[in-house]
């Protein structure tokens, strides 16, 4: 039975595209989450005013692909050690976040976490929270990358290892 993950690593795009390869993720989509505001829009978000985070949500078969994996690939994709940031991207919408559905995934999220920050030898920002509602993000955000925009289309291929670029 498909199981569900909420990631937030800084812009949206480029992060589902990295879980879009992953064998095993069957669905992903961006959205917004953690926020105060129903039905919250881009722009609204991006005013920092909402308190929500772009997030992306993963279903994965976990007969295929473990939450663990899923969560290497988290701390892969992005700097943890950034409070409200990811590269030119600022402010409390591109925080870093692992957003749980199960007490298993909450467990196995600080464990990873813990691992990292030994690794790094730096604190991590990371919040690890229970996940609440999901809003998903307006139609153009979702598999923008893969879409290709002005003809920058990317591959979301199973084990596609190309860099994956940011641009909007």
């Amino acid at each position: 039975m498909a199981q569900l993950a909420t990631l937030a690593a800084g812009c949206f795009w480029s992060v589902e595209l990295a879980y879009q390869r992953v064998p095993g993720v069957t669905k992903t989509s961006v959205g917004y989450t953690q926020g105060t505001t129903k039905d919250p829009t881009y722009r609204e978000v991006c005013s920092g005013r909402t308190g929500h985070v772009e997030a992306v949500q993963v279903e994965y078969d976990p007969a295929q692909v473990s939450f663990k994996q899923l969560l290497d690939v988290f701390w892969k994709k992005h700097d943890p050690t950034q409070k409200n940031r990811q590269g030119n991207d600022v402010g409390s919408q591109y925080r870093s976040g692992i957003y749980y559905h199960t007490e298993q995934q909450k467990e196995e999220a600080i464990a990873s976490m813990k691992e990292e920050e030994a690794k790094l030898k730096k604190p991590i920002m990371t919040e690890i929270l229970p996940a609440t509602t999901y809003y998903l993000a307006e139609d153009y955000h979702q598999q923008y990358l893969e879409k290709g925009v002005s003809g920058r289309k990317q591959s979301a291929a199973k084990m596609c290892n190309d860099p994956i670029r940011c641009y909007g």
